[in-house]
């Protein structure tokens, strides 16, 4: 599939030479998106079911709340699972092992969901966490291996296609394996993740002859004493764990909070502990400890984001599916499709923003990051400002109409546009060098907060689809907007050299 979208081309420099390339980037580029995009659909596809699935009379039948934990709970774990992945490809098998390790993993996690089974779901569940972690540390950085630094004039194009990629996987999977799985078969739906992981594995290990041999190589690999250590405290806290929920188990005290809590606080601790590691460095030079306190504004104004941003799929779709008429033209459609609105929004609306940003510097108009990490949280705001119009239409006894919805999700991507490609950005400017290859699983680490927070308020029992708790979140993005954009100056002096 890959093969038909490359061409013949002169290789730049290489005059009279010629080789595959993929749109004018290298070859091994159309591998990494194809992986990248049957992953995603893999991903996505699970992700739209999941809400669903739970809650259904045909699935596990829980409550509101307990779906809305378990969702914001396994989305956390993955991102907070990103740091450990990155770090086991420095220090153990390199990126391009760890990538085809990790498609295996999740491979099995989606067949596990595809079985008929409470007790083997969140095994499943487990399982595809784990191999996301691995997959999402690891398969960008790749990608920047192909180009010849920071400064090969096709790095940033080469980025823009992998994206494309991405909203390609997340935009069909739920049009797919929703459809599936909500009209006829909930385990199918997981199975067919699994077959769109297992496509883009073999296309990886296919085309893996095509990626930088700069991707075999083990950066940092532990010694040997270090081996033995990581062994001993691996299986130490195995063992712990081990013991501990035997004890809860057999003594008719487990439940499902034994494991969701643990993981809600991990998912809330690390990412404060991490920063805090970071900021304590006497290593940091004074520069270097300046941008660190500016990062920390971004961080927390990113967590507040993707902490009501990823509710999306979790409270908004739940609504949608109890309380909306999911219905245009009179034609009804599954509610998973909802979490197809995002990704086709992205791909419509990223080069609109690109091209904004590019004519607005040239005329010296571009607003500062701090301005737009405001934009980004006031928009998530008013997102759930809009949400409280279908919630009072429902409370009225009525269905809420489709176009409430896509209107929510609308808003949303212009926020996430606002906020997350400006905040990689930065975290790569801002990084200090000697975490330069660590500080994006720490940007990962905001996602992990948002939704370890989501999913304590849902273990607490707060019902995150009534009114209260809904304008009382998008009074917090507003007023963190607001925060951010009295302090840009502070912020922006902070930063230093970074613009």
């Amino acid at each position: 599939m890959a093969s038909s979208l490359t061409k013949d081309s002169v290789r730049p420099g290489t005059p009279g030479s010629t080789e595959k390339t993929f749109f004018g980037h290298p070859r091994g580029l159309a591998t990494l998106f194809m992986t990248e995009m049957w992953e995603r659909f893999s991903y996505y596809g699970m992700k739209a079911l999941l809400p669903l699935y739970l809650v259904a009379p045909a699935g596990l039948h829980m409550s509101a709340a307990s779906a809305t934990a378990i969702y914001s709970v396994y989305l956390s774990l993955v991102y907070l699972l990103a740091l450990p992945g990155g770090w086991f490809a420095d220090r153990v098998l390199g990126p391009r092992k760890t990538v085809a390790v990790a498609g295996v993993i999740i491979m099995l996690g989606h067949l596990t969901l595809a079985l008929p089974s409470s007790g083997t779901f969140f095994a499943g569940l487990g399982l595809v966490a784990i191999g996301s972690g691995l997959l999402k540390a690891n398969i960008s950085t790749m990608v920047g291996h192909l180009y010849d630094g920071p400064d090969d004039k096709r790095r940033d194009g080469g980025f823009t296609l992998f994206y494309i990629g991405i909203n390609l996987g997340a935009f069909a999977a739920p049009l797919i394996i929703g459809t599936v799985g909500e009209n006829y078969n909930w385990h199918l739906g997981f199975a067919l993740a699994a077959l769109g992981m297992a496509l883009g594995l073999a296309q990886y290990l296919l085309g893996t002859r095509h990626l930088s041999s700069r991707s075999d190589i083990v950066p940092t690999p532990l010694s040997a004493e270090e081996k033995r250590a990581t062994l001993r405290k691996s299986a130490l806290w195995a063992a712990v764990a081990v013991v501990f929920y035997a004890i809860v188990g057999f003594s008719g005290h487990y439940t499902l909070n034994w494991l969701l809590v643990p993981i809600t606080i991990a998912g809330l601790l690390i990412p404060v502990m991490v920063i805090a590691r970071i900021k304590r460095d006497k290593d940091l030079d004074r520069s270097e400890q300046s941008k660190m306190s500016a990062y920390i504004w971004f961080f927390i104004a990113a967590a507040v984001f993707w902490m009501i941003y990823d509710q999306g799929g979790s409270t908004v779709s739940l609504f949608a599916d109890s309380s909306a008429k999911n219905t245009i033209f009179g034609w009804e459609f599954p509610v998973s499709w909802y979490q197809s609105v995002n990704p086709v929004m992205i791909m419509a609306f990223a080069p609109v923003f690109a091209w904004m940003w590019l004519a607005l510097a040239r005329r010296g108009k571009e607003p500062s990051t701090a301005t737009k990490f405001a934009m980004g949280l006031v928009l998530i705001g008013a997102s759930f400002f809009l949400f409280l119009a279908p919630l009072a239409i429902a409370d009225g006894g009525h269905k809420a109409a489709a176009m409430w919805l896509v209107g929510i999700y609308f808003v949303q991507t212009v926020g996430e546009l606002t906020l997350s490609p400006v905040g990689l950005s930065v975290t790569t400017k801002m990084a200090p060098a000697k975490y330069a290859s660590q500080m994006m699983g720490v940007w990962f680490l905001a996602v992990t907060a948002g939704d370890a927070t989501t999913g304590l308020l849902s273990i607490a029992g707060v019902d995150l689809n009534k009114t209260g708790i809904v304008t009382l979140q998008a009074v917090l993005a507003a007023l963190a907007g607001g925060a951010v954009w009295m302090y840009r100056k502070k912020v922006k002096q902070l930063m230093g050299d970074v613009h």
